[in-house]
């Protein structure tokens, strides 16, 4: 905006336009730096994971939020996935950081199965009564990433790694629709299709489904 001023014959200083657009109520359309912001009236719930040996489908689950990028904006994209097989349940978009589509991807997954641990991070949409309330009326035990330890749910950290190289980043979606079909074709992929040297060479599905 200052050099598109300056161009306009209005040299002007770059903390004189930031404070007027800060006045006017203007700021640049993007996803903020932090996804999963803490409520502090929520409960957190300790980190199981830490020295426990999972080695089996169903022992934990984890989910997290990222963002991705469309040609006028940007969706939430969220996830929920087998910790041991990396087998991805369930997952969904939205336009907002609502709770609502985690509980979709959430329920969508309980549908299907049921894990002895969900780990998250301590977001709200994650702490917030409904969604642990879900866990919690399927006997579930909740584990919570400590806070700015990214690498306590690394396994779908790694899954957002391959969800952007492998297609977010080689793609421009112009709509939701357009991202969600491509996302649906993705996941399908990498469920079925994509082998991981972690998985002895095998598909997230394989290890899933036979269970060891």
């Amino acid at each position: 905006m200052r050099d598109y001023l300056e161009d306009q014959g209005e040299p002007i200083c770059r903390d004189r336009v930031r404070r007027l657009m800060r006045l006017l109520g203007l700021q640049a359309i993007y996803p903020k730096k932090c996804l999963s912001l803490e409520n502090k009236e929520h409960k957190k719930y300790p980190y199981l994971l830490r020295g426990l040996r999972i080695d089996r489908p169903d022992h934990v689950w984890c989910s997290d939020i990222t963002y991705i990028r469309l040609k006028g904006g940007f969706v939430y994209l969220t996830a929920v996935m087998d910790w041991h097989s990396r087998f991805v349940l369930s997952w969904d978009l939205s336009i907002t950081l609502d709770t609502e589509f985690c509980m979709t991807a959430l329920d969508r997954a309980l549908e299907r199965s049921q894990p002895e641990i969900f780990n998250t991070d301590q977001g709200c949409q994650y702490t917030s009564h409904q969604f642990t309330g879900r866990l919690k009326e399927s006997g579930v035990r909740i584990s919570m990433d400590g806070r700015g330890r990214c690498f306590d749910n690394i396994m779908i950290e790694r899954l957002w790694r391959s969800v952007k190289y492998e297609e977010v980043y080689l793609k421009e979606y112009a709509s939701v629709w357009d991202c969600r079909t491509a996302l649906r074709r993705y996941f399908e992929f990498y469920n079925h299709e994509r082998r991981h040297q972690g998985l002895q060479r095998r598909t997230p599905w394989d290890v899933y489904q036979s269970g060891v």
